[in-house]
């Protein structure tokens, strides 16, 4: 009799634990939760620019040093208003920026340091707030660009962006959230960093000229190097700058979801032109947004023979005395030879 009451209850108990085992597998788990309870996520070192949703996601919940002090921006050409994507749906907490914010009218360059040392200030930045960035394009990384210059110590970009933010199950706001101003002083002169930019045609012939490891290297279409078309329908000249090479588009340094290709690739993509570390390299593009790609990579990465030719293609066509080519890439490299 008690051998039947002992049997029993020990299959009552192996019923009872397979069912709790059944139940609990079968409860839905977002991809976050599952990154959350399997690692932490670690610290990243300021000088690194793309980071992760995971990583920002602990920055919001206050598991990283830099929870204290950050902004996220959402950057885009136009108000918040008419930006679809903001209104549509952003990560809890941006706020939109006006890219016009950052450029002045009539070349499109990075406004003066007094102009921008205003815009941190309305974006409640100092120098010493991590200033994280994302967009549809490559608006993100001319604002993160700016904001190094500026003289803010930690800048990162969201790799793979909104679509990347929600792919990893987190949620997302839709009501437009208005940016917080701060009276703080910025922390340094602005731009802490005017070696970044190289803003006119003249400052980069001045480098040609001086320098025969100065490489201007253009982040354009195949099309546009080779003077098919100008990209821009208010730019009626097509070009490059004489002496330019050519270091693939905005397209090639992203992958297929939207995140960036890694390094070592960028740097593949340099050395079919004969680019390399030991060259004194300015990115430029039309006006200065896709160059700034190729920039915080190899900032991110340590090299320190980085500009940004500001004014592109666009200014420097506006010239007819500025010199200019219309050749393939192997004829641009074969200058250099």
């Amino acid at each position: 009799m008690k051998k039947k009451i002992l049997i029993g209850l020990l299959f009552a108990a192996l019923v009872s634990s397979f069912a709790t085992g059944c139940a609990s597998k079968s409860q839905p788990t977002s991809p976050a939760d599952t990154k959350a309870d399997t690692k932490a996520v670690e610290s990243v070192a300021k000088t690194k620019v793309f980071v992760s949703p995971e990583w920002v996601k602990s920055v919001i919940d206050g598991k990283q040093s830099e929870s204290k002090d950050y902004k996220i921006i959402e950057a885009a050409w136009g108000p918040a208003k008419d930006d679809k994507d903001y209104v549509a749906a952003h990560i809890p907490g941006a706020v939109h920026l006006n890219t016009d914010d950052i450029e002045e009218s009539t070349y499109w360059n990075i406004r003066t340091g007094d102009e921008i040392k205003k815009v941190m200030a309305n974006y409640g930045i100092t120098k010493d707030t991590t200033v994280i960035v994302y967009g549809a394009d490559s608006g993100a990384t001319r604002v993160a660009f700016t904001c190094l210059w500026a003289g803010v110590e930690n800048v990162k970009v969201v790799n793979g962006g909104l679509n990347g933010w929600t792919k990893a199950g987190y949620a997302t706001n839709k009501d437009i959230e208005e940016p917080k101003a701060t009276t703080k002083e910025f922390g340094s002169a602005v731009p802490a960093h005017p070696e970044y930019v190289l803003a006119m045609p003249k400052d980069v012939q001045a480098e040609m000229s001086k320098n025969d490891k100065f490489r201007l290297v253009s982040i354009r279409s195949l099309d546009e190097f080779e003077g098919k078309k100008s990209g821009y329908d208010y730019i009626k000249r097509a070009g490059e700058p004489k002496g330019a090479v050519w270091g693939h588009d905005e397209t090639d340094y992203r992958n297929a979801d939207g995140t960036f290709i890694s390094f070592d690739k960028a740097v593949g993509m340099w050395k079919e032109q004969g680019v390399t570390k030991d060259n004194e390299i300015a990115f430029y593009c039309g006006t200065g947004w896709r160059a700034t790609i190729p920039f915080l990579m190899a900032y991110e990465n340590g090299w320190t023979n980085i500009k940004l030719y500001d004014g592109g293609w666009f200014v420097w066509q506006m010239d007819q005395k500025n010199p200019v080519q219309a050749i393939t890439p192997q004829e641009a490299a074969a200058q250099h030879k």
